[in-house]
Formats: C-alpha cells, sequence, structure tokens
C-alpha cells in the first residue's frame, strides 16, 4: 500500500506547472511571429514585387497604389476575422482557436508563393492576390488579440505586464524574418528574382507553420476562460456583450492601438516605397532599416514590460505617445536628406516609441474587458485599429500624389495618428482594468 501523502505529488505539479508556462510562452511568441512574418512579408512584397508582377500600369505610382491597396483590403478583413474567432474564443476557448488561425493564415501565406502573375492569367492574377490577403486579414484580426488574452489569463500573478509582451515579440521577431527573407533573395540576379525568388518566402511559411503548430498544439485551456465554461457565464453572443456593456472600451483600445499599427506601417512599410521610389535609395537600404529597426524593437518589447510593471502600461504608454510626437518632424527631415545613414538611423529610432505602446497595449486592450467576452473585446478594439491604420500606406501614397511628392503631408498624416494613440491612453488610465485571475470577479458589468 502507498504511504505517499498530497505533498509528495507538490514537485510533480510543479514541475507539469513550469513546463506549461514554458509552453505557454513559446506558443505565443513562435505563433505570432509566424503570424507577423506571413503579414509583414505581404507589406515588403507590395512595396517591391506586387507592383509588378500582378499590377500593369504605365504610371508606377499608380502601380504601388494598386499594391497597397491590396494591402489595404487585409486589413479591412481584419474586423470580420475579430468578430468570428472572437466569438470562437469566447465560447469554444482560447485555445481551439488560436490553433485554428495559426493554420488559416500559414496556408494563405503559402498559396501566394504559388501564384500565376498578371502576365501569365491576366486579371485572375490580382483578383486570387486579393482573396488569399483576405484569409490573412481574417486570421491576423483573431490570433492577437487571442494570443494576448491567452498569455494574460495564464501568467502568474504579479507578473500580467511581463507575460502581455511576449506575444508582441512577434512583431519585430517577423519583421526580421520577412525583410531578412527578401534581402536574401534580392542577392539572386533580377531575372532570377522577378521569375521565382520572390516566391521562396512565401513557399517558406509551410514548413514554418509546421514547426508552430506542434508547439501551439501542447497548450492547456486558460484557469479563466476554464472558470467561465464550468459555471457557465460565458456570453452566448460576445460581439452583442461588447457593445452593449463596453463600446467607449473598445473605442479606447482602437486609440491605443492606432500608432502601433497605422504608424508603424506608415514608418515601414511606406518608408520602404518612398525610399526607393522617390528618394531613389536602393531596396537594400531601405530593408536593412527595417531589419535593424525590428532588431532593436525586441529590446524596446522587454524593456517596455519591465516598465509597466513598475509604473503601469498606460503610462507608460502616454509617454512613448509624447517621445514619439517630438520626433515625427525630425523624422521625415532625416529621410529627405537621401543619405542611408540618416535614413536607417530615423527608421531605427522612430519605431522604438511605436513599439513601447505597441508592447504595453497587449496589456491594456484585454484588461478594458470580463472574461466572458475578452477575446472579443480585445479583437474588435485591435482590429478597427487595424483595419484604419492598414490604409496608412494607401494615404500617404495618395497624399504624395496630391502633395507633388512634398513630405510635409506625411508630418501632418503622422501627427494625427500619434495624437489619437495618446488621447487612447490617457482616457485608458481613467478606466476599470479587469482582472485576469480565474479565482477573481469575472463580472460581465460594464467596466467604469
Amino acid at each position: 500500500m502507498s504511504t505517499r501523502t498530497p505533498t509528495d505529488h507538490a514537485p510533480a505539479r510543479g514541475s507539469a506547472a513550469a513546463k506549461q508556462a514554458r509552453t505557454v510562452r513559446a506558443a505565443v511568441v513562435v505563433g505570432t511571429s509566424l503570424e507577423h512574418y506571413d503579414f509583414f512579408l505581404f507589406g515588403t512584397a507590395a512595396a517591391l514585387v506586387f507592383n509588378h508582377q500582378f499590377f500593369v500600369t504605365e504610371n508606377p505610382l499608380v502601380a504601388t497604389l494598386a499594391s497597397f491597396v491590396t494591402l489595404a483590403v487585409g486589413f479591412a478583413a481584419r474586423p470580420l476575422g475579430a468578430i468570428i474567432f472572437g466569438h470562437l474564443g469566447d465560447t469554444l476557448g482560447r485555445r481551439k482557436t488560436l490553433i485554428f488561425t495559426l493554420v488559416l493564415i500559414g496556408c494563405a501565406t503559402g498559396m501566394i508563393g504559388l501564384l500565376p502573375n498578371y502576365l501569365q492569367i491576366g486579371v485572375l492574377a490580382p483578383i486570387l492576390l486579393t482573396l488569399l490577403r483576405i484569409l490573412q486579414g481574417l486570421s491576423f484580426g483573431g490570433e492577437w488579440a487571442g494570443a494576448v488574452t491567452l498569455a494574460l489569463e495564464h501568467a502568474p500573478k504579479g507578473k500580467e505586464s511581463r507575460y502581455a509582451v511576449l506575444p508582441q515579440l512577434g512583431s519585430p521577431i517577423g519583421n526580421i524574418m520577412s525583410s531578412a527573407a527578401f534581402i536574401l533573395v534580392g542577392f539572386l540576379p533580377h531575372e532570377a528574382f522577378s521569375a521565382w525568388g520572390w516566391r521562396l518566402p512565401f513557399l517558406a511559411a509551410f514548413p514554418l507553420l509546421l514547426i508552430a503548430l506542434w508547439i501551439r498544439v501542447r497548450l492547456e485551456e486558460t484557469p479563466a476562460f476554464e472558470r467561465v465554461a464550468v459555471e457557465q457565464k460565458q456570453a452566448k453572443v460576445p460581439l452583442a456583450q461588447v457593445f452593449r456593456h463596453s463600446t467607449p472600451q473598445v473605442l479606447i483600445g482602437a486609440a491605443v492601438a492606432m500608432l502601433s499599427i497605422g504608424g508603424f506601417f506608415l514608418v515601414t512599410t511606406f518608408t520602404i516605397s518612398y525610399g526607393t521610389g522617390v528618394l531613389g535609395l536602393p531596396s537594400s537600404v531601405m530593408l536593412t532599416g527595417s531589419l535593424l529597426a525590428a532588431a532593436l524593437q525586441i529590446v524596446t518589447v522587454f524593456v517596455s514590460g519591465a516598465l509597466a510593471e513598475r509604473y503601469g502600461p498606460t503610462k507608460v504608454a502616454i509617454w512613448a505617445s509624447i517621445v514619439c510626437l517630438a520626433l515625427v518632424v525630425p523624422f521625415f527631415l532625416l529621410l529627405d536628406t537621401g543619405v542611408p545613414a540618416l535614413v536607417i538611423l530615423a527608421m531605427v529610432v522612430m519605431v522604438q516609441p511605436m513599439g513601447v505602446t505597441y508592447a504595453v497595449g497587449g496589456q491594456i486592450l484585454p484588461s478594458l474587458f470580463p472574461t466572458a467576452y475578452r477575446y472579443s473585446g480585445t479583437a474588435i478594439s485591435f482590429n478597427i485599429a487595424g483595419m484604419l491604420g492598414g490604409f496608412a500606406p494607401m494615404i500617404a501614397t495618395g497624399l504624395l500624389l496630391m502633395t507633388d511628392e512634398k513630405s510635409w503631408s506625411l508630418m501632418i498624416f503622422l501627427a494625427v495618428i500619434v495624437i489619437t494613440t495618446l488621447i487612447g491612453s490617457l482616457l485608458a488610465s481613467r478606466r476599470r482594468a479587469y482582472s485576469f485571475r480565474e479565482d477573481e470577479d469575472v463580472t460581465t458589468s460594464p467596466a467604469r
């Protein structure tokens, strides 16, 4: 007969908990890295490749604009993805939903690498490209919100800020991967790059998907969601609950996220096009700037988590927005010099305060909503900003056309984006922050 006491099992339970914590951290980082790789890959290709492969016109700037319209379509699809996957995440669970979003975007991205171009199948080429971009947008609409929700609901008490920034590592890592992929294929002869080289980064999504999927299927459901499910407190229609109880929080969350999406794509994706098309710089210079900015952003994300743990995420977001606003004019002045070193410096520096607001936004947005409809509320907020912010490169290109390629209009545009996030962060600091604990209040009453 066994003489073990309950305490004999404590080390095993502790070991299992530590193993699951490692799995959570790996799953949110690897999964969101793949999502961002796929999404950023399209943005880079829209600036460098798609305008030649899928859109044929005598005016290069018009072709670029058409390419950015396709880029923006993915962002427009994100709110629908937020509704679909938010509903699934709040009713079926965070884990199952995140597995589905991962498979969807991985397959859609890989298939872009298999698409015939305009010269091969005509107008059907941009149509198919747009459809695959929509699938990317739907998936991304549910991925980020699910990842931050899962990370926070698994986080040990007092370490929420550290866990909240983990999914945000996916952005710089994905950006590095996508930029590095295009830098590598850029060494191919021009003919080879145009014929098949640009497809390789997209085809790489298939093996990357298998790796990320292997990690993510080992996840457990979050304790907070399990409690809601056991007590049958799930919202039957999460979207209705979000807008019935938390419409102001949705708008505040969207404002908080605006800079990290709209501003970021303006400073990276659009700047690559601006640097190569208007300033006449080699694409390698612009991609290097994007790559170095993303590399430093990894450090910025970790530092942001530490600062948020000490001072609170909303205070950190407020100060980061102020710093970013002060950098708007210097950023474009350095760009317009056309000096490669100064252009790269401008990109690297400007991305960092945006990275701070993105990092702490991973805690701010989910805290605006209770467990019962947290996935939906977070997803809708983030992807309203995604839908609007995704049009930033297209709007910026239009502004250049209207102002004879003068950058003053771009300064005003970026400043408006920054001020939007500053106001959102100030308002978020005055709202109630819901707990992520499974053993604490999970009421569905509106936040005050």
